[in-house]
């Protein structure tokens, strides 16, 4: 299986914070685990909140664990909270169903890692994950 490599990460991570200084948004940590959850990289601007690598981890972990984004895995479980705190306790709480965790598609279509971003309002930290992605020469999705 194709991982997310240790320098594909280190491309995301920059452009996902090239991105956010270019866009003026508030101070981000951004987080690229591979396909198995295992955190490859992980940066924190100075001045982002004490809390944002646990949050940026578990938007990726969340987008992993269910094949979607974490917009998209919030969205589809607006009308089930039972289901969603059901599955943040069996991810030990590792689960942040809401915008900025983004699945890493290889050029094959298959999924090779996420990034998770937190820090600005979710829509932001979605824009920056995305923007590493496809700025790292992968597909976001």
């Amino acid at each position: 299986m194709s991982q997310v490599t240790l320098a594909q990460a280190n491309n995301i991570v920059a452009a996902a914070l090239t991105c956010a200084r270019q866009k003026d948004f508030q101070q981000l940590t951004v987080v690229v685990l591979d396909a198995g959850g295992h955190m490859v990289a992980l940066q924190r601007e100075d001045n982002s909140g004490i809390l944002r690598a646990e949050i940026a981890t578990g938007k990726a972990y969340g987008a992993l664990g269910f094949g979607i984004s974490s917009r998209t895995l919030g969205a589809n479980n607006t009308d089930r909270p039972a289901f969603l705190a059901a599955a943040s306790a069996a991810a030990d709480g590792k689960l942040v169903p809401v915008a900025g965790g983004v699945l890493i598609r290889n050029s094959d279509g298959h999924v090779i890692g996420a990034v998770g971003v937190s820090g600005d309002n979710s829509d932001n930290d979605e824009i920056a994950a995305i923007a590493g992605i496809e700025t790292a020469g992968l597909t976001a999705a």
